[in-house]
């Protein structure tokens, strides 16, 4: 039995070295473009639409393949996207810009060694949304909202998936899409008195880029 318990030990040790030195570790960098849905701001003088304008995405991650279909990304995004409001026919616009930092849990339908990987990927982290522009004592359609130099922190939720093909033995391209889910933004763009505003903020982005195993 000692025998036997000694060589159950030896195989489950073996198991577990092989599976340390399959994991991989991936970096990369991706690019894009943004779009984002808009909030209807309700107020005595009638609603109005507020939102941000399509605005380019980049960024880079930091991968761990923990399991053959099972790994997970940390992530920065940097984000440009406009504010803006819209309502009879008039749409003022702010600068801005948003950071992006979440931790990614990625399924993939096929191991790592093959040429083609689809996955999904859930997660989250924090999007922190900034004015960038330059304030003006006057805003068109400030009975609605203003549109500030501030930054608002928000919790989000990143859903989306892609595909890896693998091009060389460790370089992979990658083409995929990510909805970041936050909390409406209300301190970058602030109601009026009078004025509410609530919902999620979903950013579609789709993105491509290129990563490297090590």
């Amino acid at each position: 039995m000692s025998l036997r318990s000694s060589l159950r030990f030896l195989a489950l040790f073996s198991m577990g070295v092989t599976a340390s030195m399959a994991q991989q570790y991936e970096f990369g960098g991706l690019g894009g473009l943004g779009f984002l849905n808009g909030s209807t701001v309700t107020a005595p003088a009638g609603t109005a639409t507020a939102g941000f304008k399509p605005g380019v995405a980049a960024g880079v991650l930091l991968g761990h393949r923990m399991y053959p279909l099972l790994s997970g990304e940390v992530r920065y995004i940097f984000r440009k996207q406009d504010l803006r409001l819209t309502s009879g026919g008039l749409e003022p616009t702010f600068g801005a810009q948003s950071h992006i930092v979440h931790y990614d849990v990625l399924l993939h339908t096929r191991a790592s060694d093959s040429h083609v990987q689809p996955f999904v990927a859930v997660g989250g982290g924090m999007k922190i949304y900034k004015g960038t522009g330059v304030e003006a004592a006057y805003q068109p359609l400030g009975n609605f909202a203003y549109l500030t130099k501030t930054q608002d922190v928000r919790p989000l939720i990143s859903a989306g998936g892609g595909v890896k093909v693998r091009i060389a033995p460790r370089i992979l391209l990658r083409a995929e899409f990510r909805d970041y889910i936050t909390p409406f933004p209300v301190k970058v763009i602030t109601p009026a008195s009078g004025a509410k505003v609530s919902g999620w903020v979903h950013d579609i982005v789709p993105m491509a880029g290129i990563s490297f195993e090590f």
